[in-house]
């Protein structure tokens, strides 16, 4: 066997709330959306460079509240992206981490949390 590729799913509760969240503010794309009919909940893919996110409001999709750890590189870019288009919910900032990293600690408005790391070059 070999693994390809992990896709973490989210449990979302507002597929547009979602959307404002990762779309509009940290510039993800919307792969494609799923409903079984009108008025049923949505199950969407998203996706920014190569991390991928399955958003889901069916329930016993997943646990609400999870955390993804993210590695990356150029997190200043990455921050100042957000900053120059501010999300009325969350300011975020970057930290010094005890495990020399720099890191984006974010809360989606479901609770999930994503934390992005940039390990400190040697």
């Amino acid at each position: 066997m070999k693994i390809e590729k992990t896709i973490p799913l989210l449990r979302i509760f507002d597929v547009d709330k979602a959307k404002e969240f990762y779309i509009d503010w940290l510039g993800f794309k919307e792969d494609w959306s799923h409903q079984f009919e009108e008025n049923t909940p949505y199950y969407i893919q998203i996706s920014r460079e190569e991390l991928t996110f399955h958003l889901t409001e069916h329930v016993g999709d997943c646990s609400p509240v999870a955390k993804v750890f993210i590695n990356c590189t150029d997190i200043e870019s990455f921050f100042q992206e957000l900053q120059a288009k501010p999300y009325k919910y969350y300011r975020p900032s970057i930290e010094e981490a005890f495990w020399d990293a720099r890191i984006i600690n974010l809360i989606d408005p479901f609770g999930n949390k994503l934390l992005f790391n940039e390990y400190h070059k040697s």
